[in-house]
């Protein structure tokens, strides 16, 4: 395929290291933190001014849903990624208005919850990918509380529209609301944030089995608490309760760096050699992309955390040899597991990432999609029914592939990783990586320098 049929698939050629790493690279905000505290801005009654916002296409489509709430966003014209959020001056969201959430799981799930306190109905669509994506049990929880949901297409799914309750009651007692979250822990976020907001509070039951994501559960309650919400978490019982008040995030909050779109530059030391370092790591985080150093070191990469001019790094060193880890937990970070499974497919021996069933729910069937794409490079890979065995091969059955990225960032990222060590790689629809990551080959070209 030459240059420009190769513009014309909108293939992008993952670059190749011939040389170990030596980089240094600056991560944007997180896209769970910078949307969660979008929400809570919103739910307040004074504005908030939000430093090192993610501008990304999930963040956008965030902005733009609670305009059309009568929300004001406005962005810095000096410095993009601060914007001033500006709540309804009467505490009530606008309703007659429709929202579009794109492919954003965050913007889907927790938007919802803000139409319960709107004059009007208000309808939700998306991308057309996005109608695959589950909704339906942060919804029966919003039914439960009250509201009427009336479906345009698949039950449980987009396109719908929101009538919020006529009355308000004046209920001394917490609301009971018992879901099964099993498919998202966005699920259980989406009713927590505005547990405060429900006359008496939110008494939250998950009835799943297993609770996927709680640090990300973790998140939005450690960020209720930073809004001067009350919660009490029961993880063993999987019940959470919210008293009933005010929320209100601090006049200004500082966005920590997204620490799970780290994962692929700092896994990319342990593919390529060489060290990559990440600055403004903090020291303590509710972000699962935490674990990740853990994660790596496991894999026998060298990690350190220098602090440089009163900045904190995390500092990736590897050596180009990478350990397969068996049977390997990631129940609390699933999303970095597209990252890890690039770097395991160059293991010396077989790992089983389990406990991330629910990555099928997610911008597309992830596990499937990593499967996919592991079997097409020539590697072996298979699912699991709560996870992804890969199974090494010798570096010569490896070949270059045109990679599918399924309008999945991370599964974009996860092609380029495969690229650093496999010549000739080229992914489709890399722009895909607007999603979290709107300069992602950027990025990664001034890495590879």
């Amino acid at each position: 395929m030459n240059h420009m049929e190769a513009l014309h698939e909108n293939l992008w050629p993952a670059p190749y290291a011939g040389k170990p790493l030596n980089a240094t690279v600056v991560v944007p905000g997180s896209k769970s933190l910078s949307n969660r505290y979008l929400i809570l801005a919103a739910l307040g009654h004074r504005p908030v001014r939000l430093v090192g916002l993610l501008r990304s296409r999930d963040t956008e489509l965030m902005m733009d849903a609670l305009r059309a709430l009568g929300v004001r966003c406005e962005i810095d014209e000096q410095v993009d990624t601060t914007v001033t959020v500006v709540p309804p001056s009467d505490g009530r969201f606008h309703g007659g208005t429709k929202v579009f959430c794109g492919l954003a799981g965050t913007v889907m799930r927790f938007v919802p919850g803000l139409a319960m306190f709107a004059d009007g109905p208000v309808a939700f669509d998306g991308d057309e990918q996005a109608y695959a994506r589950p909704m339906k049990p942060v919804l029966d929880g919003l039914e439960q509380l009250g509201a009427c949901i009336e479906y345009h297409g698949e039950e449980g799914r987009l396109p719908f529209t929101i009538t919020p309750p006529q009355t308000v009651s004046q209920c001394a007692e917490p609301s009971v609301v018992s879901i099964d979250s099993s498919g998202s822990s966005q699920f259980i976020s989406g009713l927590l944030l505005i547990g405060s907001r429900v006359p008496g509070g939110l008494e939250l039951h998950h009835t799943g089995e297993k609770t996927p994501s709680l640090p990300h559960i973790r998140m939005t309650v450690a960020d209720l608490h930073g809004s001067g919400v009350r919660v009490n978490a029961d993880e063993h019982a999987r019940v959470w309760t919210v008293q009933p008040g005010a929320v209100q995030l601090p006049e200004t909050v500082t966005v920590e760096p997204d620490l799970s779109n780290a994962a692929p530059f700092l896994g990319a030391a342990l593919i390529a050699g060489g060290t990559v370092r990440v600055p403004h790591w903090p020291e303590s985080t509710t972000q699962p992309g935490g674990m990740l150093p853990g994660y790596l070191e496991r894999m026998g990469a060298e990690i350190s955390f220098p602090v440089i001019d009163d900045v904190r790094y995390c500092e990736v060193t590897g050596n180009g040899h990478v350990s397969g880890l068996g049977d390997f937990d990631l129940t609390a970070a699933g999303e970095i597991a597209p990252s890890l499974a690039a770097i395991l497919v160059f293991a010396d021996k077989p790992t089983r990432m389990i406990g991330i069933g629910h990555l099928r729910g997610h911008e597309t069937n992830r596990l499937e999609a990593l499967a996919n794409e592991i079997t097409r490079v020539g590697g072996a890979a298979h699912e699991l029914p709560d996870g992804l065995e890969i199974t090494p091969v010798s570096a010569n059955r490896l070949r270059p592939s045109v990679m599918e990225t399924y309008a999945d960032h991370r599964m974009a990222t996860f092609a380029a990783m495969l690229g650093l060590r496999i010549k000739g790689i080229q992914v489709k629809n890399v722009a895909t990586t607007a999603k979290t990551l709107p300069n992602f080959v950027d990025l990664w070209n001034d890495m590879l320098v």
